[in-house]
């Protein structure tokens, strides 16, 4: 069984540079070749899926559209999941990274990016459309370390691709460079010291070959 995960294109955000989170943000002309483009790597691969799951953001769910789009396989269901969103980096979301650098010192921006456990600045108050009302309102955090998105992440792991792998299905898991960061650390056990080693290009499928006991027998880079 076979799942990929795959980072949204280039987003308005990442050129702009400034911390998104739950931010709707579109994706650039950019993102958009790219997205295609790891659609024509996925075609070429002999890839075909089962089910596609994103999150609720249109960055990613544009993405899996034009990636699916390139295979020849927009017809397959597609499961949106909130628990697939960016990391929320709570009062720093809309926030220049390159400014708070000038703030409060490159230091702290690197710890506030990749320290494991740090929470950000929290927000004082969440501001979200209706996709979020069917939530218990303790699920929405107004401020998340890279340590609770990965526990966010389990469930859906748990509850929806472990059962879906073992009823050998091949899986698109189209996400935000963190939520990806955080389904890898889970499934192979990253420890929490080399969390900065997990690079997530933009719209870089990375292809994972699973048994039947779902231990990881092949990863690739396409």
């Amino acid at each position: 069984m076979k799942m990929v995960l795959l980072r949204h294109g280039e987003s308005e955000a990442n050129f702009m540079n400034y911390w998104t989170g739950w931010l709707d943000v579109a994706l650039t002309a950019k993102g958009m070749q790219q997205a295609s483009q790891a659609g024509n790597k996925m075609k070429e691969a002999g890839l075909e899926f089962d089910a596609v799951y994103t999150s609720v953001l249109k960055r990613a769910i544009k993405t899996s559209q034009f990636a699916l789009e390139e295979m020849g396989q927009l017809w397959i269901p597609i499961t949106k999941t909130w628990r697939l969103n960016e990391r929320h980096y709570g009062e720093l979301v809309g926030k220049n990274k390159d400014e708070m650098k000038d703030i409060y010192g490159a230091e702290q921006v690197k710890i506030w990016r990749r320290a494991y456990r740090e929470v950000p600045p929290l927000a004082k108050e969440n501001q979200f459309d209706r996709r979020y009302d069917f939530l218990d309102p303790r699920l929405v955090s107004r401020g998340e370390s890279l340590e609770m998105t990965v526990k966010r992440l389990i469930p859906l792991w748990e509850d929806s691709l472990a059962p879906r792998l073992r009823e050998q299905q091949n899986l698109l898991v189209v996400g935000h460079g963190n939520s990806v960061r955080a389904l890898t650390k889970y499934l192979e056990d990253v420890p929490e010291d080399l969390m900065d080693t997990i690079d997530i290009p933009n719209a870089q499928p990375i292809q994972y070959t699973f048994d039947e006991h779902l231990t990881i027998i092949d990863k690739k880079i396409l």
